[in-house]
């Protein structure tokens, strides 16, 4: 049940068609399996990578599509509506990065890692969080030394999505031993690959949702990164990743779009099906509310979300509209997805019915990428600035 916000290119059209029939053909016939024994298929990184879906924002020199954000959303929300395990693969990967390289990296790291992220030769990660700094990732503790031409990093990261199977990790570490305050400074961002001595994979969450998309902790112990992987000034790699968050929280806006539009398609299909009292219970009006109110929450978060990819393909800053785009996408995806199993009833509760698998990935949009506390405290701070701006404008001149 899809009314697109904007009006679409035939271009764009394509893509989503071409997004739907890879889901249908490739990922909808194991996604049950894939979530029952918490599989992640490795071949579906190179499969995603011929179509084009792991390099569509990066421009034609480094074999990406060279994309629109809009273009990009479309396929992504497709294939979350699919499976969000999969879709948060590329979701990550597309938006933090392969991003981040692109816009900080030099030539000689454009030239070496974005072609095969673009290919699906290389699937990208990103690591920031750590065991105690989580909404508070400025307090990281992961510590890089310079020794030589190597930089040694020590410390743990967590919730690290695809980082057992990715090939290139853009990992957040303090640069500057002597600066202990908490704050964006004094963090570096470096392009570690799992070869490097020192870097072993921990432990893998068993996770409420998402099954398919492993997320583990990595180990980082006397990890020697080259000096040339240092991804631009060695104090700046955390104002980085947030000016690149923006881009993250879009492509999780996304995912919680396909999860409760799917969800609610579901709905809808069952209320046509399922008896009770003599009749479809679709023609209940308790029902016919709850799939009411589904709809029009689906609708604005995609509306929310396209706008804001809109603006940011026009140029425009868009913090205020992609954390509000991300704060309505993951509420609505929960409440839907709720919803969806209160109009199946008991088989919403089962793994037989698509709903309770949907009900059960809702629920991080809420949490990664920023939480929705966090959500409304970038909205906040955004507005007391808009405010800020237009006050001086009204001052009289002296």
């Amino acid at each position: 049940m899809t009314h697109d916000p904007l009006p679409l290119t035939e271009e764009q059209r394509e893509i989503q068609r071409v997004a739907r029939q890879f889901a249908a053909a490739e990922i909808v016939p194991h996604r049950e399996r894939w979530d029952r024994e918490a599989y992640f298929e490795p071949t579906l990184v190179r499969k995603l990578g011929d179509l084009g879906f792991l390099g569509m924002l990066l421009p034609e020199a480094y074999d990406g599509l060279g994309l629109d954000t809009v273009t990009y959303l479309l396929a992504l929300e497709e294939i979350s509506a699919a499976d969000a395990s999969v879709g948060v693969l590329m979701s990550v990967h597309n938006s933090l990065p392969t991003q981040m390289i692109l816009r900080y990296g030099s030539d000689e790291q454009k030239r070496r890692f974005l072609p095969g992220m673009a290919r699906g030769e290389l699937l990208g990660a990103f690591a920031l969080s750590e065991p105690d700094a989580g909404s508070d990732a400025a307090s990281l503790r992961t510590q890089a030394v310079l020794d030589g031409d190597a930089w040694v990093l020590n410390g743990t990261k967590s919730w690290v999505t695809s980082g057992s199977h990715a090939d290139v990790i853009l990992a957040m570490a303090r640069t500057d031993s002597t600066d202990r305050r908490r704050g964006a400074r004094g963090i570096g961002a470096f392009i570690v690959t799992p070869d490097l001595p020192g870097f072993s994979v921990g432990k893998k969450e068993d996770k409420l949702g998402l099954r398919a998309s492993p997320t583990v902790q990595l180990q980082f112990d006397d990890l020697r990164v080259p000096a040339a992987n240092l991804l631009g000034e060695p104090s700046s790699g955390f104002v980085y990743a947030l000016q690149s968050l923006d881009n993250g929280r879009l492509g999780i806006a996304a995912q919680a779009v396909g999860i409760a539009r799917a969800a609610l398609d579901h709905a809808v299909h069952y209320a046509g099906q399922r008896q009770q009292f003599g009749r479809p219970i679709r023609d209940l009006q308790a029902i016919q509310f709850k799939l009411a109110t589904m709809a029009t929450r689906v609708h604005a978060a995609r509306a929310l979300l396209y706008q804001a990819a809109a603006a940011k393909d026009r140029g425009e800053p868009i913090t205020l509209h992609a954390s509000m785009a991300k704060l309505a996408a993951s509420e609505a995806a929960v409440a839907v997805t709720t919803d969806a199993v209160q109009v199946y009833g008991g088989y919403g509760y089962v793994k037989d019915f698509p709903v309770e698998r949907l009900f059960r990935d809702a629920k991080v949009t809420e949490i990664y990428e920023g939480t929705s506390e966090i959500q409304r405290v970038v909205i906040a701070r955004e507005l007391y600035a808009h405010d800020e701006r237009s006050s001086s404008s009204l001052l009289p001149a002296t």
